[in-house]
């Protein structure tokens, strides 16, 4: 984490890491922008290696939405299935199938 943070401060030229020029606003737009990117891919790796669609996510929140929508319809399927394997008999089918509708 560390030399994470060190190698963002010197992509984005931040004083004392590159030379001695003063510390300026578009140093720190720089740096935060570098931030936010290293820690939305954290999060892209982390659905994907979890089996999670990143979608178009160009940002933390999106992909949050993702995957909340996501773990959302999974839960809703669990259920689904739950209700098929507990039926017994066709008609009650209707319930997994009212499950799977629910928007």
């Amino acid at each position: 984490m560390k030399q994470d943070i060190i190698a963002m401060a010197r992509e984005a030229e931040i004083p004392g890491w590159c030379d001695h020029e003063p510390l300026t606003e578009d140093h720190l737009i720089r740096f935060a922008a570098l931030a936010a990117a290293d820690e939305r891919n954290k999060l892209a790796s982390w659905m994907i290696a979890k089996g999670y669609a990143t979608g178009h996510g160009d940002t933390t929140e999106d992909l949050l939405k993702e995957l909340e929508w996501q773990v959302r319809e999974s839960e809703r399927e669990a259920c689904a299935v739950l209700c098929d394997q507990l039926s017994d008999s066709s008609r009650d089918l209707r319930f997994g199938a009212a499950i799977r509708a629910r928007l």
